[in-house]
């Protein structure tokens, strides 16, 4: 059975609370539809940068991909990801954490 899905501006603002408890602090880059927005997570670590793709599995449960790769990136290239994600869906919601080891502050199962 799938879980219940929460509205984007809603699980956005628990990521963002969960990051600055965690001293992972975020901030939204783009505010996306409040209700029915997707998500993505940039997140800004030692050695580059990571950027997380919000997906549902087979079941419908919330997972991420690293949609920039298993690798970090440098900023260009996660700034172009996101670019062109924007220009198909403008009602992406996008926030950045701090995250020295690329893991975001919230819990996530990564594909």
């Amino acid at each position: 059975m799938a879980e219940p899905r929460v509205k984007a501006g809603m699980w956005v603002r628990m990521a963002l609370r969960l990051g600055n408890q965690d001293g992972r602090f975020g901030a939204v880059l783009h505010k996306g539809d409040a209700d029915a927005g997707g998500v993505l997570v940039v997140l800004r670590g030692q050695r580059g940068f990571s950027v997380l793709s919000q997906m549902r599995t087979a079941d419908g449960a919330l997972a991420w991909l690293r949609a920039t790769g298993p690798d970090p990136v440098d900023q260009a290239k996660a700034d172009e990801y996101v670019a062109r994600q924007l220009r198909t869906d403008p009602d992406l919601w996008v926030i950045e954490f701090e995250a020295p080891d690329l893991l975001p502050p919230f819990e996530a199962v990564i594909r």
